[in-house]
């Protein structure tokens, strides 16, 4: 009997993507969970799981087809399906699990919500898991506005997603300034190209427009002397590349910035402007910009707090790398608390980095060098390896004091490696 495999929801707020590859063929038998497409979204390149199992009898896309959510993909002959799953052929063999599993359609739609509702006069409690009060707390969202589908009216993970997908669906575009008029016709002055911007580039722009158009910014900048950082961190190259991983500046750094979180809580937070509260995260997850072919990505690296450099140096590759030839998932994009970005591979002083939204800052490296410098201990002008550093931040929340501040702890922290276990 056929069995139509549409495709799936693939993550909060996306809606479709281009097809990148089909994984398999026509008279090919595949068990449920095996990857069947290759997808790029705004965000990543994903795979597409087959819902059920069964024999390939008809491929309905291609690649480079742009598919939206619901859209027939495969015809599977289920009567060919054996009761016990068979091994899947040697030329598509079982995946690792998905970084980012799409979650199954509803079947009926859930109770109509009403995000502008105000909640119960009291506060009156709501039956809600502590875990799923967490979720609601991190990304912004009222629990006491959330309608619960489980029993009793208990609110589920997968209704306080309903309800934030509701709310960004409902709300109002935000103004940002008059339409742009319209572009003149550049061929009178000569010849042209035309190239559509891939759906990366076109997230980056729209990312980019809200950040800057939500955030006043003020970008605050230092120099750090990292002559005995990096005389420090050549001695121990070796060691870490024992252990698999490469010992960069970058990977000193962002142990170091999370130190600096947890001595300044207030920027480790975003700001709920509609509710008018500030939301601060007690755990530690690291954004590190990376530049790839297919445009600016920014993996997170986890609870780095209770990480060493090794392990946080090992992760980074493994992370960059994966963004780099187009296999980072969507998961490993979420969830981050600050942003990293180093420019300095590629050269320049200082720069101001826009703030990742719903973040609150950012801090920008750029390229280290030699510069003559008076030393506190002699008096002597000595060459100094001093390193660039910019960061940028929500005017709203952070004031100008906080932020040199801040960036002065960072500084001091990489002149002084005893300041973290001292103070951080």
């Amino acid at each position: 009997m056929p069995a139509p495999f549409k495709l799936p929801e693939l993550g909060e707020n996306i809606k479709g993507g281009t097809i990148v590859k089909v994984l398999v063929n026509v008279g090919d038998t595949i068990t449920k969970e095996q990857p069947v497409l290759e997808m790029e979204t705004d965000k990543a390149v994903v795979e597409v799981p087959a819902g059920l199992a069964g024999r390939v009898a008809e491929i309905h896309v291609k690649a480079g087809d742009k598919a939206e959510i619901g859209r027939l993909i495969l015809t599977l002959d289920s009567e060919a399906t054996p009761a016990t799953p068979a091994p899947a052929p040697a030329k598509a063999p079982a995946a690792p699990p998905l970084p980012a599993k799409p979650r199954p359609v509803p079947v009926a739609p859930p109770p109509a919500l009403a995000p502008t509702t105000a909640p119960a006069a009291g506060r009156v409690p709501v039956a809600a898991a502590p875990s799923v009060r967490k979720f609601a707390r991190e990304i912004g969202i009222d629990i006491q506005q959330v309608p619960g589908s489980g029993d009793g009216g208990r609110i589920t993970e997968e209704d306080v997603k309903r309800f934030a997908k509701e709310l960004n669906t409902s709300r109002p575009q935000v103004a940002t300034g008059p339409a742009a008029p319209p572009l003149p016709d550049f061929t009178r002055w000569g010849e042209v190209e035309i190239q559509p911007m891939n759906a990366v580039r076109r997230k980056t722009a729209e990312h980019m427009s809200l950040a800057w158009s939500q955030i006043p910014h003020v970008t605050q900048f230092d120099l750090a002397d990292i002559t005995d950082m990096e005389e420090r961190r050549k001695k121990l190259s070796d060691r870490a590349e024992k252990a698999g991983a490469k010992l960069t500046v970058t990977a000193m750094l962002i142990k170091i910035v999370a130190a600096a979180l947890k001595t300044f809580p207030k920027f480790n937070a975003s700001i709920n402007a509609a509710g008018g509260e500030v939301i601060l995260k007690k755990f530690y997850n690291v954004g590190v910009a990376v530049d790839t072919e297919r445009g600016l990505l920014v993996p997170v690296i986890r609870d780095v707090e209770k990480k060493n450099i090794i392990q946080i140096a090992a992760e980074l590759s493994r992370l960059a790398d994966k963004a780099r030839t187009g296999k980072i998932g969507l998961d490993e994009l979420q969830g981050g608390t600050f942003t990293v970005t180093n420019l300095g591979g590629i050269g320049g002083t200082h720069f101001t980095p826009i703030v990742n939204y719903p973040e609150v800052a950012i801090l920008g490296i750029g390229r280290a060098r030699r510069e003559p410098a008076f030393t506190d201990k002699d008096g002597c002008c000595q060459p100094r390896l001093m390193l660039p550093l910019s960061l940028s931040y929500d005017h709203r929340l952070i004031d100008g004091a906080d932020g040199a501040r801040f960036l002065r702890w960072i500084v001091e922290a990489i002149e002084e490696p005893l300041l973290i276990p001292l103070e951080g």
